[in-house]
């Protein structure tokens, strides 16, 4: 009787410890990931703050393309907006997608953007633009960067929430999938090109 109490004891703190141990290595994994995304917010809030200068800079040109550049504010805004949200809860997967979806327009937006100074050598040649535009490549080489290490982050606190037995001890504390920050329009993937 008294061996069989042992081997239960012994068997509910192996329990009590495996439990622990699983429950603590998911909290550093996904605080890990809302670091990693913490990184993007970064450099999306650069972008998202440069916009408005390049548009400025752009209308003084661009008469006849008030609609592009309306539309690249509105897309900003939206997308900045979506930013805010993710950024208070980076676990909160729809918040994420919301972001993702709200980028992407962004990014096509900036790229219809970049497409339409082409036909204005003037603008084309004007130093504050093409300093902009510098600076709004290399963020979106950062951001680029700070994804791809994100869904680096994010993959791993998946693989080990899902697989067995620790998926039991993240559904009995509400571990929940972290959203990978992938761009769904292939065309969005591409960087907007910034050449002068």
């Amino acid at each position: 009787m008294a061996i069989a109490l042992g081997i239960f004891l012994a068997l509910v703190l192996i329990t009590i410890i495996f439990t622990i141990a699983v429950y603590n290595r998911l909290i550093a994994l996904r605080n890990q990931f809302k670091n990693a995304f913490s990184q993007i917010d970064v450099q999306l809030k650069r972008r998202h703050d440069l916009i408005p200068n390049l548009v400025e800079t752009a209308k003084a040109y661009m008469e006849h393309e008030k609609e592009t550049l309306e539309a690249v504010i509105a897309a900003r805004n939206i997308a900045s907006q979506a930013q805010a949200q993710a950024s208070k809860n980076p676990t909160d997967a729809s918040a994420v997608q919301k972001l993702i979806k709200a980028e992407s327009s962004l990014g096509g937006m900036m790229g219809r953007l970049f497409a339409v100074v082409e036909k204005y050598p003037e603008l084309k040649a004007n130093q504050n633009l093409m300093q902009l535009a510098e600076e709004i490549s290399s963020t979106e080489n950062k951001i680029s960067f700070a994804r791809q290490a994100y869904n680096d982050v994010v993959m791993t606190y998946n693989n080990r929430r899902e697989v067995f037995p620790n998926n039991m001890v993240a559904g009995l504390f509400s571990f929940r999938r972290g959203q990978m920050f992938e761009i769904e329009d292939p065309a969005s993937k591409e960087v907007p090109k910034v050449s002068f």
